[in-house]
């Protein structure tokens, strides 16, 4: 299965490593652990959107860069399957032409389907992160992991697990956990160094002060939705993710089971963030609803042409039935 790599890779001198437009930590880990794995090959880290401040503790995170390279041998896209995560590339007929006429490989561990249009191959497992396919990948491939790699790649395991916390740790990510601390990654230091650029100042404080006032409740307190309009997101977006600064608080609240941030843009498109309780592991299942995709405790969405309202009316409606078809 991990050969597929392999075989990608050996006739190729210039890859171009490519995030979805919502980049995490799990795809910046991904994206800049290829980086240090492919040393013998000029690798270049595309993502369409800027990677957001909070991400800047990833060393080398400035690698990442918004100009397409339209010379690569191949691509790699790593942490999404889903069309509408790259519906960026997609609209531009440059890019379009590009994947469709050269070799792609997609790299995930979602549980969503795989709808690419594109030719392509994948690797796809259900697994916490992208980054520890990638760990099974290198390991299984004999491709020599040195401390940096180690560094991205438990960074990125510790973004999409919330530090080793959610209920896709298996004692196999810890197992992982202890082969990469042996190859030099540090734990106490990664996160010395995420905390660091986790703070906050004192207008985002009072930001997030004022998006947990906006909180609101539906199903009994179940269902807690905020609505994160485009004003906010030009203001603050640069500084410190708005879903960052409010979503575990939403998901922490007693009573609620599923938590879900809605962003609104000018153009008619809404984003969604969710996350869920461990009583109701349905988060994938509803992005899947509005097209997107995840896991059942972390999913996301991007919808066109509708409101917020609109949103939170079909979440009303969805949550009840999703949670009755899960029992």
């Amino acid at each position: 299965m991990y050969s597929v790599f392999s075989d990608f890779i050996k006739d190729k001198q210039s890859i171009c490593i490519i995030q979805a437009e919502n980049p995490d930590g799990d795809s910046l880990g991904s994206a800049i652990a290829l980086d240090y794995l492919l040393r013998d090959k000029d690798v270049s880290l595309y993502c369409p959107v800027d990677i957001p401040k909070y991400l800047h503790y990833f060393a080398d995170w400035s690698r990442v860069t918004n100009e397409f390279n339209f010379r690569a041998d191949g691509y790699i896209i790593v942490d999404t399957a889903a069309e509408i995560l790259i519906s960026k590339l997609m609209e531009d007929a440059a890019i379009k032409n590009r994947l469709f006429a050269a070799p792609v490989l997609v790299l995930d561990h979602h549980e969503t389907a795989d709808d690419l249009s594109f030719p392509h191959e994948s690797i796809i497992e259900t697994l916490p992160a992208c980054c520890s396919l990638i760990y099974r990948i290198a390991k299984s491939e004999n491709i020599p992991i040195d401390k940096s790699a180690a560094e991205a790649i438990f960074q990125g395991i510790l973004s999409d697990t919330l530090g080793l916390t959610s209920a896709s740790v298996s004692s196999d990510t810890f197992l992982v956990s202890a082969e990469l601390t042996d190859l030099g990654a540090n734990i106490s230091e990664l996160e010395e160094r995420r905390r660091e650029f986790m703070k906050k100042s004192p207008r985002i404080l009072d930001y997030k002060a004022d998006l947990i006032k906006r909180i609101e409740y539906s199903l009994d307190g179940e269902l807690a939705t905020v609505h994160i309009p485009w004003d906010d997101i030009r203001e603050y977006s640069d500084e410190y993710n708005p879903n960052v600064l409010i979503l575990e608080e939403m998901r922490l609240v007693e009573g609620v089971k599923v938590a879900v941030a809605i962003k609104t843009y000018p153009d008619g498109k809404v984003t969604g963030k969710i996350r869920t309780s461990s009583d109701a592991p349905i988060a994938e299942k509803i992005a899947g609803y509005f097209g997107g995709g995840g896991h059942p405790f972390a999913a996301g969405f991007r919808t066109y042409d509708t409101t917020y309202e609109e949103v939170v009316r079909d979440l009303v409606k969805l949550v009840p039935e999703l949670e009755t078809a899960d029992v």
